[in-house]
């Protein structure tokens, strides 16, 4: 599939996964492979501080927009740009732009916000979904994309236009609920990238949060990914020493050892990670985009590059229509 065509297929993507998959690894190598694609990103974080700036080589972030990749050159790439929302901010938004500028500060700081939040639970997702569907209607960039909260949370979060649908049945928020639920339930703009890592516990999750997401929200989803995978390695089989002998070296005393613990313990890892890949794929019938395991304590520049080239080539060898 030609990379632009699918970072185009919808204006959002919701990144969503248990937590510690790598999900805003994945939002800065999608942002990254679509910048490279020709498309501008805006990649939207809610957690509060993330590693995503780092990847990149940037400082913090703020409410406003932060330039990540400033786009352009010979090969004409999109700028990515990321940004962090609040609540509390969005409520600031939301008054503002509604003439109400003057109590908006004072209503945050009493915390009048948590009392809301207490009697009408979701008003805090609502607030940063609402500023995301205005930021989506607003078309900042080509693309949006969110680093939504880890699974367990993802769901409700997903799930508050819905249920806030049900509990307030007239005025601003019922009209803000029913404009984000459009939103999500429209796949044209708004498809959400689940993912996992190619383990048990992982993969569960993912299945029974894609079929909630579908059942609960009427979301869409879009190809899964499948992150931190080892990569095969020729040669595991091989015993040490008769390799060390063929390259005309020799090992000291117990290397031989712990070379053939490592190759075992390469070996079974992926064994483990295609059991998984392959009972995911029975689970889900969803294409896989497959990501490789990054060597490093922290992903900065050049390994973001590495994963945005993988995430390039895993989309161009999707079928034309997923």
């Amino acid at each position: 599939m030609d990379p632009a065509r699918f970072f185009a297929a919808s204006r959002l993507v919701i990144v969503a996964g248990k937590g510690g998959v790598g999900k805003t690894v994945v939002s800065a190598a999608m942002a990254r492979a679509a910048s490279r694609a020709g498309l501008s990103a805006l990649v939207i974080e809610v957690e509060g501080k993330s590693g995503l700036p780092t990847m990149y080589g940037q400082g913090a972030l703020e409410y406003d927009d932060a330039v990540l990749h400033p786009g352009g050159g010979p090969t004409g790439e999109g700028e990515v740009r990321a940004r962090t929302i609040t609540p509390d901010e969005a409520l600031l938004d939301y008054l503002r732009d509604h003439g109400l500028s003057r109590i908006s500060k004072r209503l945050v700081s009493s915390g009048a916000l948590d009392v809301v939040a207490t009697a009408a639970p979701g008003i805090k997702d609502i607030l940063i979904l609402g500023k995301v569907k205005q930021l989506e209607r607003s078309g900042v960039a080509d693309l949006l994309i969110l680093d939504a909260p880890a699974a367990g949370h993802a769901i409700t979060f997903l799930q508050a236009a819905r249920a806030l649908l049900d509990t307030v049945r007239v005025g601003p928020i019922n009209a803000q609920a029913r404009e984000v639920l459009e939103m999500l339930t429209d796949h044209e703009r708004c498809r959400v990238v689940l993912v996992t890592l190619p383990e048990e516990t992982p993969v569960n999750e993912l299945v029974d949060t894609a079929f909630s997401l579908e059942d609960r929200v009427g979301i869409g989803l879009a190809p899964v990914v499948v992150n931190g995978l080892y990569e095969a390695v020729e040669g595991l089989a091989t015993d040490p020493t008769d390799a060390a002998s063929a390259a005309g070296t020799t090992l000291r005393t117990g290397e031989p050892e712990e070379l053939a613990a490592a190759a075992r313990f390469r070996s079974d890892r992926m064994a483990l990670q295609d059991e998984q890949l392959a009972r995911l794929a029975d689970a889900l019938p969803l294409e896989q985009l497959r990501l490789p395991f990054v060597f490093t304590t922290e992903i900065g520049p050049d390994e973001l590059e590495a994963l945005a080239d993988r995430f390039l080539a895993e989309v161009e060898r999707l079928p034309e229509v997923v």
